[in-house]
Formats: C-alpha cells, structure tokens, sequence
C-alpha cells in the first residue's frame, strides 16, 4: 500500500493555518497536498471545523476525483483543486503542489464585484506583477452541469485567454464566489492566500482614499518582482 503521510501532513499544517491566519470563518476553507508523482493529493474533509481535523482525516483523493484512502468525505470543492493540478502542474508542467480556497472578507468582496485587482504599489508586485484577475460568473449551464469542476475549467480558460501564466500568476478571484491560491507548496498556498486578502484589503483603502488613483508605474513593478523573483534576486539570504 502506498504511503501518503508526507501529504497529509503537509495539508493538515496547512489547513490548520486557515483559522491561524484569518482567511475563513468556520469551515469556509480547504488546502490541498499535491503528489505529482503519484498522481494524488491530500485535502480537508468536508464540512470539519479545523479544531476537529487530525492528519489522519486527510483525504486522498486522485485526479479524477476517486477517494484513495480515507474514511471521510473529501471537500466539496476537491473537482476544482483536480482541474488546476491536472491543467496548471500536471499538463503545463509547473511546480504546484498545494492550492487553496477560501472566503476571505476582503478578497471575496472583489470577486463579488466582479472586479480585477488594481496593481497600486508594491506589496501587489512583490508577487505577481499584474492585476490580480477575477473571472466572469460561470454560466447557467456551467452551473448546473458540474459546478465544482465547471469553476476549475472557468479558472484555466480565463487564464488561457488572457495568456495569464499560472506559475507566475498564483491568484484568482472566481467571480461571485472567492479566492483561490497555489503554490510550489501548500504553505506557500496558503501563504499566497493571505498576500492576496491584504492586496485586496490595500486596494479598496487606496480606492476609498483616491478614487482615481493610479496604478503603480511599470518600471517599478518590474524592479520590485524581479528583486524577488528575477534571475539576479537580491531579496533574503543566499540559499
């Protein structure tokens, strides 16, 4: 049998850093473990208040969404954190091995307006350099159909059409719904999350102050992300 601890732990600490760090009230939130090689992840069980959760009721689930291992109810949301491994690590061949969703206040407050995330300043370009963008309502028959997996396919078109670079770009807005993040790691996930809600957070003060405010000039943005990101980055300790 094979063994999946090293998943399952990744996503119970990641998962347990929902609540630690205000992104969900309740159970309003799920992180995933990513084992390419495997061809499986690790993810929350559905509908568990975190206090409850332990690293054995992680659940294993494959990429087309069969249960593993495990005795309880995958996330609701798993068919999505399938569609973007299958199509953003698996296919394209990036390094992601851990996605989130929540509710957080500030980043679902956009994605209810169905608004993008304007690029004011630095703390947004640290991260990604653009815009963080938010998807269209999915459609009736989306809805309908398979909603769950409908939102990871709503995710991987909206990026395909607006040549959004999922390694790059590891947030999204889905419209009417909320945030989801991923990572080379589920604490980078998680840790991209909470980026993302003080983005947004930022980005409604800059609003309220200056309603007209500018976005933030290119020639910084391209210094501030490639002193962290580029191939001669100086930011933090020599590895």
């Amino acid at each position: 049998m094979a063994n999946y601890q090293t998943i399952k732990e990744q996503a119970y600490e990641a998962n347990m850093q929902i609540p630690a760090q205000h992104l969900a009230l309740y159970t309003w939130g799920n992180v995933s473990a990513f084992d390419k090689a495997a061809g499986v992840f690790a993810i929350k069980p559905s509908g568990v208040p975190y206090p409850e959760l332990t690293v054995d009721s992680m659940v294993i689930v494959d990429l087309e969404g069969k249960v593993v291992e495990g005795k309880l109810r995958p996330s609701s949301d798993t068919p999505t954190h399938a569609v973007l491994y299958k199509e953003f690590a698996v296919s394209l061949g990036n390094e992601i091995n851990g996605i989130i969703h929540t509710h957080s206040t500030f980043a679902v407050s956009w994605a209810q307006a169905l608004k993008s995330v304007p690029l004011f300043g630095t703390t947004h370009a640290d991260h990604i350099q653009t815009p963080v963008p938010c998807t269209p309502y999915l459609s009736r028959e989306a809805v309908q159909n398979d909603y769950e997996k409908e939102t990871g396919n709503l995710i991987v078109k909206h990026f395909s059409e607006n040549n959004l670079n999922p390694a790059e770009v590891n947030m999204v807005l889905v419209g009417g719904h909320g945030p989801f993040c991923w990572g080379n790691t589920a604490d980078k996930a998680v840790y991209n999350a909470a980026v993302l809600e003080e983005v947004c957070h930022m980005a409604l003060n800059t609003i309220q102050i200056a309603p007209g405010a500018q976005s933030l000039p290119e020639y910084i943005v391209e210094k501030h992300y490639q002193r962290k990101h580029g191939p001669n980055a100086y930011y933090g300790q020599a590895k």
